[in-house]
């Protein structure tokens, strides 16, 4: 009995040493979130986005998200989508980034977030200042994992949230950009 006990534990742990999980993010409350200008796309449409410039205009939600279209990464989209009209009331901006290319991003602004907000590039060197790189038996995949910032006008994390299970990353960061408008 001894003997499956322990077979059981190691097969268990092989299985989840193969799994990907997410990075732990570096950047935690209160650090300065690093500064950068990336593509994006918004409604099918190329543009280019500047952290600092967008900070001028309010917090920043910047959800890093492993795939366009795989499963939960347009689920995680089609929720954003959903919750715009409240990040704009709390005057908050939402960018989704991911590594896929260009021409993805168009298509993904479209089709998943639903023309309500944009998506960006995420450069091998933005994966690493964020710390969100999604590993697969420790090794970077090249992907992100699913983490979630939000920045304050002062350049600082707010608040993380980082989870490859999508459906708390609108809560939390709503919840966080509503309590910043009310001290506010």
């Amino acid at each position: 009995m001894k003997k499956l006990a322990l077979s059981l534990v190691v097969a268990a742990a092989a299985i989840g040493a193969t799994i990907a999980v997410p990075a732990s993010a570096a950047l935690k409350k209160g650090a300065e979130a690093p500064l950068f200008t990336t593509s994006g796309a918004l409604a099918g449409k190329s543009f280019r986005f500047d952290l600092n410039e967008a900070l001028k205009k309010g917090p920043v939600v910047l959800y890093f998200y492993p795939k366009a279209f795989t499963q939960g990464c347009t689920l995680e989209a089609h929720a954003f989508a959903e919750a715009m009209d409240e990040f704009r009331a709390a005057g908050a901006q939402v960018v989704g980034m991911s590594n896929d290319d260009i021409e993805t991003l168009k298509k993904f602004s479209t089709e998943a977030c639903r023309d309500e907000f944009p998506v960006a590039r995420a450069t091998p060197g933005l994966i690493r200042a964020y710390d969100v790189a999604l590993k697969r038996e420790g090794v970077p995949t090249g992907l992100t994992d699913r983490t979630s910032y939000v920045i304050g006008t002062d350049g600082r994390i707010v608040m993380v949230h980082s989870d490859l299970d999508w459906r708390e990353h609108v809560s939390k960061t709503l919840a966080a950009v509503k309590a910043m408008k009310r001290k506010g």
